[in-house]
């Protein structure tokens, strides 16, 4: 029975596929034959660096890993001190890798390389086959100091490094224009830290390497200017009148261009500062604090307090500004504010000044000087508020007695000697606000008395000052404020202590003035003077002393102080002047006389 055309096909392809199994196996095995033979025959030694091998550009193929290594030190170490130029612009700066501690790791090199041409057998070939037809240049392992290498960074930064100039409003006169900006430059430091390394680590010394810059362009520029230009110059296009209460003032248009600070369009800057000082002088009232007055029979009556005016100066400047960008109504009402004084109406009758604590005078003379410093101190020490349990300091008030604040030379005693130095004059006044707070019947708390006895001064009631040890110092126990007012006549000087009237009562017991020892005798022997003849100069002071007990009752009788001042005054020696000795006669004796011949000289006698 004959098949059919179906099995006829299906028998042919079973066929065919039995032949085409085998014969692929064969061309397979011939392949992988073929593939390990082509990798054997390219393997070469493992030994060796394969062919085609690059480091750092120097061509290492064929050399085992030391000569490689020996041939790329041997190189690197030629180059180390060949600096590298290294540019920006016109610009040109020398560096060699020792500079910045710049090391290459050529064994690590070495190393990377084998391993790209290394493997088993036909892959080794492979491998190396590969580098023959794309051969790679390995860039090996390097190494700086950071620190080297950012300092001079910083240093290139600094040459190369050109800011940008922004564009900005210039007057010229009374015109704005804009001055255009320039584009800068700066080192980009990140990517010159490699270029750095990459290059000082490299062999090639041949061509200058570029480093990296980035443009530093200006953000203001003329458009961004030209609004602000506009506005300028409408400002200082004509006059501003200020008005202030019944005065008015002209600000001219070039003193409207000193003021304009043209970087912030602002009247600010020192022309500004120095302009609203001199208007604040004109405009300001300052207020006044409540005062004293003395009246006649002695009392003390308030002197009101004003109230004073003066310039807010940013809000007075904001309206000036407002006014001159304006075109018409170029006219500005500054800015005045209610300033309060210290010291109100009601604050010094809370203080409870009504009339006279204590009060004492002397009278003072001598030279132009001396009496120059009286007057000076008398003034510092004038209106001065002393408050309930407050310790007055003579020192604390005047300061230190200097030339700066106007003092002049004068007699003065100095360890008991009377000299001429700087504030003479001074204890007039100390001696007189001691008399007044002893008057008053103040605790005294430091008081000193003169090295030298002074006979205008009351007995044991003087009082020295020397800053700032030696202070006069008194404790207003009142219950109210004190005030301190002195009254500089021609030749004599008042203190008066106001405050509230304690009507107390002071009983003083004087010691007489008596001699503790005699003075010193200073001799000297006056050869003008006949023998035995003596001339008294000056008799001296003894060293005296001598004390003062003061007893304050108050207003009912009751004691409430007793107090001694004791004062010891330093002796002045008598200086007295002698003539000289008679001298004693002298013993005769017997004179022999030789003669010789006339051509001899005669011996002395």
């Amino acid at each position: 029975m004959a098949a059919s055309p179906s099995a006829v096909r299906t028998r042919r392809r079973a066929s065919a596929w039995g032949r085409f199994w085998p014969r692929l196996a064969v061309l397979a095995f011939a392949a992988a034959i073929i593939t390990i033979g082509l990798g054997l025959i390219f393997a070469g030694s493992p030994d060796k660096l394969a062919n085609g091998t690059r480091i750092a550009g120097i061509d290492v193929g064929g050399l085992t890993p030391a000569n490689a290594q020996r041939l790329l030190e041997r190189r690197s170490e030629r180059v180390s001190h060949v600096p590298v130029v290294f540019t920006v612009g016109a610009k040109r700066f020398s560096l060699t890798p020792r500079q910045l501690g710049v090391e290459v790791d050529w064994a690590a090199a070495v190393a990377n390389a084998r391993k790209q041409g290394d493997g088993f057998g036909f892959v080794r070939g492979y491998r190396r086959l590969e580098l023959e037809f794309f051969p790679q240049d390995l860039v090996p392992p390097i190494r700086a100091y950071d620190a080297a290498l950012t300092y001079e960074l910083e240093l290139l930064s600094k040459a190369v490094d050109r800011p940008h100039q922004e564009a900005r409003l210039v007057r010229r006169g009374l015109h704005i224009t804009i001055a255009a900006g320039t584009t800068g430059r700066a080192l980009d430091k990140q990517a010159a830290r490699e270029v750095l390394v990459r290059s000082l680590a490299s062999f090639s010394r041949e061509a200058a390497v570029g480093l990296p810059v980035r443009i530093d362009a200006p953000r203001v520029t003329v458009a961004t200017l030209t609004s602000a230009q506009r506005t300028a110059s409408r400002i200082i296009a004509a006059p501003v009148t200020l008005l202030a209460g019944p005065t008015r003032l002209k600000v001219p248009r070039w003193r409207l261009a000193k003021l304009l600070d043209l970087s912030t369009m602002r009247f600010s800057g020192p022309a500004a500062d120095a302009f609203f000082a001199r208007l604040e002088k004109t405009v300001d009232t300052p207020p006044k604090d409540a005062d004293f007055a003395v009246t006649a029979g002695g009392g003390v009556r308030i002197v009101p307090s004003q109230p004073g005016l003066a310039l807010d100066v940013p809000q007075s400047a904001a309206r000036i500004f407002s006014a001159a960008t304006r075109v018409r109504n170029r006219t500005a009402a500054l800015v005045l504010a209610e300033q309060q004084p210290k010291r109100t109406t009601a604050d010094a009758q809370a203080m409870g000044i009504t009339g006279t604590v204590g009060s004492y005078e002397t009278f003072y003379g001598g030279i132009a000087n001396r009496i120059h410093n009286v007057q000076l101190v008398a003034h510092l020490v004038d209106h001065k508020f002393i408050s309930p349990g407050e310790t007055f300091s003579f020192n604390g008030t005047t300061g230190e007695r200097s030339a700066a604040k106007g003092f002049l030379e004068a007699p003065v005693i100095v360890n008991g000697e009377v000299q001429t130095g700087l504030g003479g004059g001074v204890c007039q006044v100390s001696t007189t606000v001691f008399n007044a707070a002893y008057e008053a019947g103040l605790p005294i708390t430091s008081r000193t008395n003169h090295a030298l006895y002074i006979s205008h001064y009351p007995l044991g009631r003087d009082a020295t000052v020397d800053y700032p040890g030696v202070d006069l110092k008194f404790v207003n126990d009142t219950g109210h404020w004190l005030l301190l007012r002195t009254w500089v006549g021609s030749s004599s000087l008042t203190v008066v202590l106001y405050g509230a009237p304690q009507h107390r009562r002071v009983e003083s017991t004087t010691a007489p003035l008596r001699v503790v020892s005699p003075p010193a005798v200073q001799k000297t022997v006056d050869a003008t003077l006949k023998a035995g003849e003596v001339v008294v100069d000056s008799s001296g002071v003894p060293s005296q002393a001598t004390s003062v007990e003061r007893k304050v009752y108050d207003a009912n009788g009751k004691l409430l102080s007793d107090a001694t001042w004791y004062s010891s005054y330093r002796s002045e020696p008598k200086i007295v002047r002698v003539g000289p000795k008679k001298a004693k006669a002298k013993k005769q004796t017997a004179t022999t006389v030789t003669t010789t011949s006339a051509s001899a000289p005669t011996a002395p006698h």
